[in-house]
């Protein structure tokens, strides 16, 4: 149901599953792609396989088609992502939607990037994150990702405010300014007056309103929702549309 809401509302993007690697995505050249301004995230040419032959995995499936069956039989390799290429522009929304275990959360963990692609270029805000070190891919995944995970991922241990103040430690901000930008958001979005809780005081909609809250707490340029329907669907029908509508507006 949200799916069909996201996707109504959602520009038209370039999204292309390619053929060959060719270091394009979204019909721009990667070395033009990097002086877009306007494009926030590029993949091209992206695979991720899991094995021990790799190489030989990859240029038998260039060269043969290999599917992953044989893939599986002849390498001992499991494909997860299969050459993908395409470009979001600021503003815009992609929705990469498939079967069940085909490949969608490990493609979105790439941008994160929780995982680095076995072959291929991913650029974030034009800067290839391939050539970064560790602490320059923290920096980015800090200061302009934030991720709304399947699973509930909140800090047992810590309060709903601290919960949705989380991201902000890693900017370097006092206390007291990431609490109130923490009440802030969670007067918008919610659970209002359960900020002094912990998780196991909520109710799965109240935890799924913290997880939604702490990654639009931090303000990111990209905005990645693992399983799209996943953080409304324990939601009571009567709030779920608004906080739909607010979740596409922020």
């Amino acid at each position: 149901m949200y799916t069909s809401l996201l996707t109504s509302r959602a520009p038209s993007v370039s999204f292309r599953c390619t053929k060959s690697s060719k270091r394009r995505h979204g019909g721009i050249p990667m070395r033009e792609a990097s002086a877009h301004r306007d494009i926030v995230v590029a993949c091209a040419g992206v695979w991720k396989i899991f094995g021990q032959r790799v190489s030989e995995a990859i240029e038998a499936a260039k060269r043969h088609g290999v599917d992953k069956d044989e893939m599986l039989a002849r390498f001992h390799c499991v494909i997860a992502v299969r050459d993908v290429s395409f470009a979001i522009r600021r503003g815009e929304i992609l929705c990469i939607m498939g079967l069940s275990d085909c490949g969608k959360s490990t493609l979105v963990r790439h941008i994160n990037p929780l995982i680095a692609p076995t072959e291929g270029e991913i650029l974030i805000n034009g800067e290839d994150i391939g050539a970064c070190d560790t602490k320059r891919l923290r920096h980015i995944s800090a200061a302009e990702i934030a991720m709304v995970f399947q699973n509930f991922a909140l800090l047992p241990h810590s309060t709903v405010r601290d919960n949705v103040a989380f991201g902000l430690e890693l900017r370097n901000l006092s206390k007291m300014a990431r609490w109130d930008r923490a009440q802030r958001i969670i007067e918008q979005m919610g659970p209002k007056g359960w900020e002094d809780r912990f998780p196991s005081e909520l109710w799965g909609g109240m935890c799924q309103r913290v997880r939604i809250a702490r990654a639009m707490a931090v303000d990111p340029s990209i905005l990645l929702v693992d399983e799209v329907d996943e953080p409304f669907s324990v939601l009571d029908p009567l709030i779920r549309r608004d906080l739909q509508s607010q979740f596409l507006e922020m």
